[in-house]
């Protein structure tokens, strides 16, 4: 985590990043509405040549929105200025890139803003909408996301992200709006709508940038570093490539037969084109950040040498207070899943110099019933199941027992959609360690210390 500092009036926002890998510093940029996720199998891949570094664009992930500014959402050029920004945070004067759709159209709008920035680009894909695109895209693509009391938005996202592989743009269910490469690929579908309960409404913004950019290809004579620009059949972008039009002459576009041609071929390019050297020391916050322990990240908060807070099951850290440190348990919130929960938690704890810990009880009840299945199937099930029991746990405790005896008062603040979009979120992102987690705390009964 990064904090890039006030700037003009615009006040200072976190910028949540990954890295891995050794080598140059590798800047990858994601397309929206996902987010820094997207792209880890891939930095796992390219981290054998690069040292890959990945914001969470603004408003996505676990990165601050931009703010409006004189009333307005923030365009293409403050996303592309932000991500300048960011990187004089980090300590980086220059580096490669690579972007994939709006990913890509972010970074060709810093390359003309920012020339010295960087050594090359290589994108994925390119987008040049027509007048009338532009038209159906600005009124139907981006509609308002807002939690519902009763669930409602989950129905419509899931089927919205599994759609889009079927028709594009997703709404359209003419038959010439077909895609190619349809799928049901539940993990993959339910890690994008993980990105966009993140993101929330502040995805319009971000992606609303993307889509009313302006064709922003340099002009011949440009003084700019060199691009290649690759879509894979399939991809809704790769007949944009046919768009672009004359480009400088250190800059190249092609149509690739699959995912894997765009990939090897953008790897070559930035190989061929990148400085040489090592990661120069790249700047972290010093009260957020995330520990390893073993082969995962333990997500905290606080105060190093702080006490150290713990959450219950299917939650997510508070903020902490003076003097405290708070963890995402393994397995809830960013955390990694740990088999042995107790040994990461103490290994954390171990790193962050807590100074003492505060156990939480583990809730009265069946853990069978407390924490139902939320494996995610076709359908999204488990989304709606979340809800429900999110509203549930207002009403009665333990929720499953839904009887006068077990009433407990009730808090309408509990019941607004807000807060009933927090704890559904943080019970989809704790699965199955939900149930661990309980049974953890049940096991060692007091013991802890």
């Amino acid at each position: 985590m990064l904090t890039v500092p006030a700037k003009d009036g615009v006040p200072a926002r976190k910028v949540h990043y990954r890295r891995s890998g050794t080598g140059p510093m590798l800047l990858m940029v994601h397309q929206s509405p996902r987010s820094s996720a997207e792209y880890i199998d891939l930095m796992r891949e390219w981290g054998e040549h690069f040292t890959c570094v990945v914001p969470d664009t603004p408003g996505f992930g676990q990165s601050d929105p931009l703010p409006q500014t004189e009333g307005r959402d923030p365009d293409i050029d403050d996303f592309a200025d932000a991500l300048c920004e960011f990187l004089d945070a980090l300590g980086v004067e220059r580096c490669p890139a690579y972007g994939f759709h709006s990913g890509g159209i972010i970074l060709v709008a810093a390359t003309k803003r920012h020339r010295a920035r960087f050594d090359c680009l290589a994108i994925g894909g390119y987008a040049v909408w027509n007048a009338e695109e532009m038209a159906v895209f600005t009124e139907k693509y981006l509609p308002s996301f807002q939690p519902s009391h009763y669930g409602e938005h989950l129905t419509w996202l899931w089927n919205r992200i599994i759609e889009q592989s079927w028709v594009f743009p997703w709404f359209d269910t003419r038959e010439e709006a077909r895609m190619s490469v349809a799928h049901a690929d539940i993990p993959r579908i339910n890690q994008a709508v993980s990105e966009m309960l993140d993101a929330g409404d502040a995805y319009r913004a971000g992606y609303g940038a993307v889509i009313r950019a302006p064709r922003d290809i340099p002009a011949l004579d440009a003084d700019v570093p060199p691009c290649l620009i690759t879509a894979s059949d399939g991809d809704p972008l790769q007949p944009h490539i046919d768009r672009l039009g004359a480009m400088p002459a250190a800059w190249k576009a092609a149509k690739v037969r699959t995912p894997a041609d765009h990939l090897s071929q953008s790897l070559a390019f930035l190989l061929e084109h990148a400085g040489e050297g090592t990661c120069p020391a790249l700047a972290e916050d010093d009260n957020e950040g995330w520990v390893e322990v073993d082969d995962g990240l333990i997500h905290w908060k606080g105060e190093i040498g702080g006490r150290l807070m713990l959450h219950g099951p299917a939650g997510e850290m508070a903020e902490p207070a003076q003097g405290e440190l708070a963890i995402d348990v393994p397995g809830h919130g960013q955390s990694s899943n740990f088999a042995d929960m107790h040994s990461a938690i103490e290994a954390a704890t171990k790193s962050l110099a807590a100074t003492e810990i505060q156990w939480p009880d583990a809730p009265q009840g069946d853990p069978d019933q407390l924490y139902p299945d939320m494996t995610p199937d076709r359908f999204g099930l488990h989304l709606q199941r979340a809800w429900g029991i999110a509203r549930a746990e207002q009403f009665f405790d333990p929720w499953y027992e839904a009887g006068a005896a077990n009433a407990t008062m009730l808090d309408s603040a509990g019941l607004e959609p807000q807060a009933l979009h927090a704890r559904a979120l943080a019970r989809i992102r704790a699965g199955d360690a939900a149930r661990r987690w309980h049974q953890t705390l049940t096991d060692n009964n007091g013991a802890l210390q």
